[in-house]
């Protein structure tokens, strides 16, 4: 397994911290407007990234955070009339609708920052205490030149980082490029109480918060979208390590690249806003999750209208190939060893999660297909719809009406990992035994079981 890390800027070789388990943080959204492509691609990508690697034989926690306190949230409130509490609620209701419309469910938890109140106060109390932050008429901040690694993952030097640039000039500050940690309490804001007067946290110290919560000081993987490179996780490595002494917040950075539609940044000013909701009017999550996947990660991406036409006559194509796979009933045999194609299609997602070159091959492989499809038989399309099982494990791209076998297949799953739990092996072997018969092949992994 390979991939690019932002801090070192190249492809590395991933060595998971604690054998065989995996950590992994992606920063959620601000609760606070409709969700967009742009959270579409991130999500998508991490979400097709943890399925992977748990195929792999990985135990995956994956975190993200939710923002439910932030000056747009506040704002949106006296847009709407309501409480800030209400505008957070009702968007992350929106954002699991979406998240579960586009296949995303590989989340382990989700975190709202206001419930790490605690925490976030400690980690200022001892960046204070270890000279690193400095309290204000309005605030805390954090003094970035205390810290001299401070852009080393955006490719900065302090010198280089303009005055002002992403941060609010406030002439409380030591310093214009230094960040706030705590906001102390305007009129009519949410607050809570602090050693140094009501207030609320500020965006940064709120994720490291929370991965200190559940990670420690130290973990596998941070991801996001680009844009968070500076200052967001720029400061959130600041912040921890600041406290911990340690070389590494995360050991792995992964970025997604932005998206322009049309050739033109996407923007509300431009009108050219595309959330997820529309385009799931016209198209199926498959068709979306495929035109993302089918990309470099890292790579700026072009939306359009033909983007997703072009996905859609795709993605139809596989599931019009697996439909017929699952109605075979020839006596023609074909030459084909899955084991093989999936072992080729491993490499290449493991080669810094390059789904674009497993899309390729199953296209290919459907084409092989339809040449001999009204023949084939059922021995043959067995083995062939292992593949496109395997791929659909982090991929996504099978219709749910093609995919009723998978819910009978994972309760069947479910039902034999509990027994073996129970050492009641016996029963277990009956399950796989069942499973084997009816041409469903699985395969254990640490503490998961893949299937295909």
């Amino acid at each position: 397994m390979r991939f690019y890390n932002t801090l070192t800027r190249g492809i590395e070789e991933f060595r998971e911290m604690n054998r065989g388990r995996v950590n992994i943080f992606v920063c959620g959204p601000t609760v606070q407007d409709h969700f967009h492509i742009g959270h579409a691609r991130t999500y998508i990508f991490f979400d097709a990234v943890v399925k992977f690697l748990r195929s792999e034989g990985y135990s995956v926690f994956y975190l993200q955070n939710i923002t439910d306190i932030d000056d747009k949230i506040i704002n949106k409130a006296r847009e709407m009339n309501i409480d800030p509490s209400e505008v957070a609620e009702i968007y992350f209701r929106e954002f699991l609708e979406d998240m579960a419309a586009l296949k995303v469910n590989s989340i382990n938890y989700f975190a709202k920052s206001t419930l790490y109140i605690p925490e976030i106060i400690s980690q200022i109390e001892r960046l204070i205490e270890k000279g690193y932050a400095y309290e204000t008429t309005d605030g805390v901040y954090f003094e970035v030149r205390k810290f001299p690694d401070y852009g080393q993952l955006s490719n900065q030097s302090l010198d280089q980082i303009i005055h002002g640039y992403r941060v609010a000039v406030n002439e409380n500050k030591r310093n214009p490029e230094d960040f706030v940690l705590w906001k102390k309490r305007k009129p009519g804001e949410p607050y809570w109480e602090s050693p140094w007067g009501p207030g609320r946290p500020g965006w940064h110290i709120e994720d490291t918060a929370i991965t200190e919560t559940y990670f420690g000081p130290e973990y596998d993987i941070h991801g996001g979208g680009s844009d968070l490179i500076f200052p967001h996780h720029e400061a959130e490595i600041a912040q921890m390590r600041s406290i911990s002494g340690r070389k590494y917040l995360s050991h792995y950075w992964i970025h997604t690249g932005m998206i322009n539609v049309n050739n033109e940044k996407m923007s509300k000013s431009l009108k050219n806003f595309v959330t997820i909701r529309e385009v799931l009017k016209e198209y199926r999550p498959e068709d979306l999750r495929y035109a993302l996947l089918n990309a470099n990660y890292r790579t700026q991406l072009d939306f359009s209208k033909n983007l997703l036409e072009e996905s859609k006559k795709q993605v139809e194509y596989i599931n019009s190939t697996y439909r017929k796979l699952m109605n075979a009933s020839g006596n023609k045999d074909i030459e084909l060893d899955a084991g093989s194609i999936i072992a080729k299609m491993e490499e290449e997602a493991s080669n810094d999660f390059d789904f674009r070159s497993v899309f390729r091959d199953l296209l290919e492989l459907a084409g092989e297909i339809n040449r001999d499809l009204e023949d084939i038989s059922r021995k043959s399309a067995d083995e062939a719809a292992k593949i496109f099982r395997w791929v659909d494990v982090f991929a996504g791209i099978l219709f749910s009406e093609n995919n009723n076998l998978s819910g009978i297949v994972e309760d069947l799953l479910n039902m034999r990992n509990r027994l073996r739990k129970e050492r009641k092996f016996s029963e277990a072997d009956q399950i796989r035994e069942i499973l084997i018969r009816n041409g469903i092949h699985i395969e254990d992994r640490g503490d998961n079981t893949i299937w295909w």
